[in-house]
């Protein structure tokens, strides 16, 4: 047989061709294995945002305020929105001067055809950034409702992208409705702290904002409880042993003393360093910088009262049931029925 002179001539330049792409297939193939190198990234902080729950009255615009100002000296930046009703979370870090809200700023920039902008609703004081959110007049609107409005007009003024170490929420917990449990129902904070005292009111208050996360939790929510503030504590002893039975730790307890509640009925700081009650808040703002978010194990309305001696709570007192005859003051003789009930076939 006789072979092309070109044949011959081409079949090594073909080989050396073949050998030179599996060569760089196999180079390839070697890189793409070799992990890369990490992207460079400059170090962000994440802020936490910490939902505070009690009882009104109770004394978490008072917990707040000088938690918050300890945080700011600290070195801290802090941002306290007061998320109740009455408007009153900030008044004590302003010396008893109210804030205007975000909702009727909202509401008298919208008749003017204006905008809301940050400086109309978000005041500052020796490095605390504070806010109201504000709410309805009585009988003139849902308090929840207006939550839920005043975080919309948050997102609006840009409120995912401040840059705060921490962002404190205040709650009213003895309000049910969906616009107070916001923070929990939505994942709005990571964690929440209760403020109660040693009386049954605010404990169960405290009872149902640990049965609100645990419901949560069970639906796929992330927020837990961080622990528990003790205000005006006159060391009786039943806040300790609610906290330890629902297993979330005691943050702070702040004494019942008569300096403190004096200094606070004249919208005086107390949370400064240097001053008699430094370490108190010194130490809450460490503890609640730490603390985890738990999962509590909320107590039965009889486990509840069980923390509480029986001649506080009269807990020997029988139900005894009603009688239509009680309801209608005289003897009710039964009659039979006439309702049809038909039979399935």
């Amino acid at each position: 047989m006789t072979v092309a002179p070109d044949a011959v001539t081409l079949a090594p330049a073909a080989a050396a061709k073949a050998t030179k792409s599996h060569t760089l297939v196999d180079r390839l193939r070697a890189e793409a294995r070799v992990e890369p190198d990490p992207v460079p990234t400059t170090a962000t902080k994440e802020t936490q945002v910490i939902a505070i729950y009690g009882k009104g009255g109770i004394g978490k615009s008072f917990t707040l305020a000088n938690l918050s100002y300890m945080m700011a000296q600290q070195g801290k930046k802090v941002l306290l929105i007061g998320c109740d009703p009455k408007s009153d979370t900030t008044s004590l870090l302003f010396a008893g001067r109210s804030c205007p809200t975000i909702i009727e700023t909202s509401s008298k920039k919208k008749l003017a055809g204006d905008d809301v902008s940050i400086g109309d609703v978000c005041f500052k004081r020796d490095g605390v950034y504070a806010m109201e959110l504000g709410g309805p007049e009585v009988g003139r609107g849902c308090g929840g409702r207006g939550i839920i409005h005043g975080f919309e007009l948050l997102e609006k003024l840009g409120f995912h992208e401040w840059d705060f170490d921490y962002v404190l929420l205040d709650f009213l917990g003895d309000v049910v409705c969906g616009g107070f449990g916001l923070p929990i129902a939505r994942d709005m904070c990571q964690k929440v702290i209760v403020v109660g005292s040693n009386d049954l009111q605010s404990l169960y208050v405290a009872n149902n904002v640990c049965s609100a996360v645990e419901y949560f939790r069970k639906l796929g929510g992330n927020v837990g409880v961080a622990g528990m503030v003790i205000n005006k504590d006159d060391g009786t002893g039943e806040a300790h042993a609610f906290a330890e039975a629902v297993g979330i730790p005691v943050l702070a307890a702040i004494p019942a003393h008569e300096d403190i509640r004096r200094k606070s009925a004249n919208y005086e700081i107390i949370g400064r360093p240097g001053t008699e009650w430094a370490s108190l808040f010194e130490a809450l703002a460490q503890n609640v910088a730490d603390a985890p978010p738990r999962q509590p194990t909320p107590l039965s309305q009889d486990g509840l009262l069980g923390l509480f001696s029986g001649d506080s709570v009269g807990r020997d007192v029988v139900l005894e049931p009603a009688t239509a005859s009680d309801m209608r003051g005289k003897t009710v003789v039964d009659k039979p029925s006439l309702e049809v009930v038909y039979e399935t076939v």
